[in-house]
């Protein structure tokens, strides 16, 4: 059976904490969901007001309470500044399958921190939550987000050709897939 998640559940590695979002952090949460280049491959509309991120940030507790979606900010170690979000955007309980969902500041890029909260965030499911294989939806042309979902042991499933529309456009989308017995943590 797929366990009911804690709210309050951290994640820690090496250099990172991933922790529970809060209303507290909506000034970081807009500063990175209003970012451009961000929001460049995340097929939803970038926050054009505080109140955007603080809605996203309820919404985000609601569905955690509801057993839906489970998300952490990425913070380092002795900062409390959340530099990123991650975390099982749609949990489908009857298949005992998620969603995996990443953004980060491209300021903290190409240093392996989203590659190290990948794998605690896949420890936690595959471990705690009982999942038995984690999914992951990219745009094609996004190559770094393609090379660390394989990097992290992902396999590509699928093209699907014009299968999202957003922003007046249909777009492709990549889906990764990973099983529970092939996960092996890898950092």
């Amino acid at each position: 059976m797929l366990q009911t998640l804690n709210p309050q559940t951290n994640l820690t590695t090496q250099r990172l904490l991933l922790r529970e979002i809060t209303l507290s952090d909506a000034p970081e949460m807009f500063r990175l969901r209003s970012d451009e280049q961000i929001m460049k491959y995340i097929g939803r509309p970038r926050a054009k007001r505080i109140e955007d991120a603080e809605e996203l940030i309820t919404r985000i507790s609601q569905n955690i309470e509801r057993n839906t979606s489970r998300n952490w900010g990425i913070t380092m170690q002795g900062n409390d500044k959340i530099i990123g979000s991650i975390g099982f955007v749609t949990i489908i309980p009857e298949h005992f399958r998620a969603e995996l969902g990443y953004l980060l500041d491209p300021h903290f890029q190409r240093q392996g921190i989203m590659h190290e909260a990948i794998q605690a965030v896949l420890h936690y499911g595959f471990a705690e939550m009982n999942l038995h294989s984690v999914e992951a939806i990219t745009a094609p042309e996004n190559e770094a987000s393609n090379n660390i979902l394989l990097k992290s042991g992902f396999i590509l499933e699928g093209h699907f050709k014009e299968d999202f529309y957003f922003d007046g456009k249909f777009l492709d989308s990549n889906v990764f897939s990973l099983l529970k017995s092939n996960f092996s943590v890898v950092i």
